[in-house]
């Protein structure tokens, strides 16, 4: 039980119940990988489970045409895949995908909207939050996506994503991070390498180690500052 209590502390959403409130949710959990690439939850089709991530990120993406999508979010330990589910949904309007492989705990719709019977309960206070949080994350992306430089929106998604893994390294292709960024795979190529010229990260196969963090903190825009410090004030505030 000790075991399984860390585990879904690992999430910032189930870490703001008490032991009391977390371990009757428990029997409701399983943990499942997350595999790069795989599809949580599909636009206009019932979601089936929500997730509390503990490592990795999911992207939630809005699909414009074949081949074509726009990352509007990213979801890591601070969140859950499955807002909308909460929000009333039955079928989100958005793709969640798995852009960075990991590990969550995921209960069933059924488990979960049973779990929300007691609307002034607990784990809806922190879902009210999480809603909140993830409503900073999307406008901020926005106005991100608009008028900051690759550069900046690129060294933003790598520190946000560093903060949702154990490592400093991870698994990153620059083809997803260019549908990330709404930008050419050329472009993705040549932040990268400036990065590493700058000593900030190192880039091989695929695989992304960040070298300085505070160098890749000075490239990015300050949205990278702003996400954060909205998401921490919302998850732990009493």
């Amino acid at each position: 039980m000790a075991t399984a209590l860390s585990t879904a502390r690992r999430n910032a959403v189930l870490d703001g119940l008490t032991d009391d409130d977390l371990t009757t949710l428990l029997p409701d959990l399983t943990q499942v990988t997350l595999e790069l690439g795989d599809v949580l939850h599909e636009a206009g089709q019932p979601a089936q489970s929500v997730y509390f991530p503990i490592v990795g990120v999911v992207s939630v993406v809005a699909v414009l045409g074949e081949n074509q999508v726009v990352e509007t979010a990213t979801v890591g330990r601070e969140g859950i895949v499955g807002i909308s589910v909460f929000l009333g949904t039955d079928a989100p309007t958005e793709r969640s995908l798995v852009q960075v492989a990991g590990q969550a705990l995921a209960m069933s719709v059924e488990d979960f909207r049973s779990n929300l019977a007691d609307v002034d309960g607990p784990l809806t206070a922190m879902l009210r939050r999480s809603a909140q949080a993830l409503f900073t994350v999307v406008s901020r992306n926005a106005a991100c996506n608009r008028v900051h430089t690759v550069r900046q929106r690129a060294a933003r998604w790598l520190l946000m994503t560093a903060d949702r893994m154990d490592a400093p390294t991870f698994d990153l292709t620059q083809h997803f991070l260019a549908q990330m960024l709404a930008v050419r795979r050329t472009s993705v190529g040549e932040v990268a390498q400036a990065l590493a010229d700058d000593g900030a990260i190192t880039y091989t196969r695929g695989s992304i180690t960040i070298t300085d963090p505070e160098r890749l903190r000075a490239a990015a825009c300050d949205c990278y500052d702003v996400i954060r410090r909205a998401t921490d004030k919302v998850l732990t505030s009493s």
